[in-house]
């Protein structure tokens, strides 16, 4: 089976048959989303004829929602996802970063007290910007400056309490979940497990279990359950000697050369921990050069070939690829067009320049 070819397609990237950012998200699950306006690309990308805009109105009308779930890091989902994702991961999340909480003297009785103070803020519709939001704490002589601010903020995300609201001009804001997530039926642990790993590999398969545990953040016994609990709705197949999930038979590789840009952080890449069918290991510190960083990434015929950046300009994008080699004329000429749909979505001119 081509791995790359099929996750191409599962990820939407090689096709998009969805026609909203919600659509999008929701066959995801999750999609990553910590970088903002990288994850805005992330999301055009999969959408036919988005623009930055179209994103931005999903994310304001609470069709997708930003917040803190799996791994304890930023992602978009969607409303009807959202609660029982949270019950989930996140009083495992939270109780993974108990001591750093304890290093920031954060007790449960200052955060609990931190949420009630955000409920109250938020009532009746309000939405916050962050430093508003740290206003209301020092305003209760509750100190919320720095790496105290961020995990209060992302507790309070992960207790179900706060989420994303709209953006106000250029500044993110919070909004009180209950205002923008209704409730809903409740579900079992097991059904729980069951959606996610059918949610992930339907949108990120051929993968394995392994891949399953580091994205969702679950023990591995865990994930092994979920595939278990799902598995009358999953194909697999023996690749390299290891079990690989996957749904909606093998995928037909695009034309080649067939060239994309992906954004920092893409699910493409962070949603696997074995990276290896898709980036070449010689290369891996190019890319991903520690810390958790992921690089805007050039993908040809489904391998990462470098990475890129953007500078804007008065009217105009101006893309640099910087290639672990020289590419042919046609890959050159699939890299342009992938360059000129993104300018397409910033509605920019492109300008694409190519260095080794």
């Amino acid at each position: 089976m081509p791995i790359t070819a099929h996750r191409l397609a599962r990820q939407l990237i090689a096709r998009q048959p969805l026609k909203s950012p919600a659509a999008v998200v929701a066959w995801f699950g999750a999609i990553q989303a910590q970088d903002y306006l990288a994850a805005l690309w992330a999301l055009g990308l999969r959408t036919p004829r988005a623009s930055e805009g179209t994103i931005e109105a999903a994310i304001a009308d609470g069709s997708v929602i930003r917040t803190h779930a799996f791994r304890g890091t930023w992602q978009y989902v969607t409303p009807g996802d959202l609660r029982w994702m949270l019950g989930l991961v996140g009083a495992r999340v939270i109780a993974a970063s108990a001591s750093r909480y304890r290093e920031l003297e954060l007790d449960p009785k200052t955060l609990m007290r931190c949420e009630e103070l955000f409920a109250r803020a938020l009532s009746g519709g309000k939405q916050l910007t962050r430093a508003e939001m740290a206003r209301v704490l020092t305003q209760r002589r509750v100190p919320a400056v720095n790496r105290r601010l961020i995990h209060i903020l992302g507790h309070a995300e992960l207790d179900g309490v706060i989420c994303s609201g709209g953006r106000r001009g250029k500044q993110p804001t919070f909004a009180l979940l209950d205002d923008r997530v209704p409730r809903s039926r409740p579900i079992s642990h097991d059904e729980a497990l069951a959606r996610i790993a059918s949610r992930y590999f339907q949108s990120r398969g051929p993968a394995t279990d392994r891949d399953l545990a580091w994205w969702t953040g679950l023990p591995l016994t865990m994930a092994r359950r979920a595939i278990d609990l799902s598995a009358g709705g999953l194909e697999s197949a023996m690749i390299d000697g290891e079990r690989y999930w996957f749904t909606g038979g093998a995928a037909r590789p695009a034309r080649s050369p067939d060239a994309h840009l992906l954004p920092a952080f893409d699910e493409y890449l962070v949603g696997y921990q074995n990276r290896s069918a898709m980036l070449d290991p010689r290369h891996l510190r190019k890319v991903n050069a520690g810390g958790g960083m992921l690089k805007p990434a050039v993908v040809v015929d489904g391998r990462v070939v470098g990475t890129w950046r953007r500078v804007l300009e008065k009217g105009s994008v101006s893309v640099t690829a910087l290639l672990f080699e020289p590419p042919s004329a046609v890959q050159h000429n699939a890299i342009t067009k992938a360059t000129d749909r993104y300018a397409g979505f910033l509605g920019l001119t492109p300008r694409l320049v190519i260095r080794r």
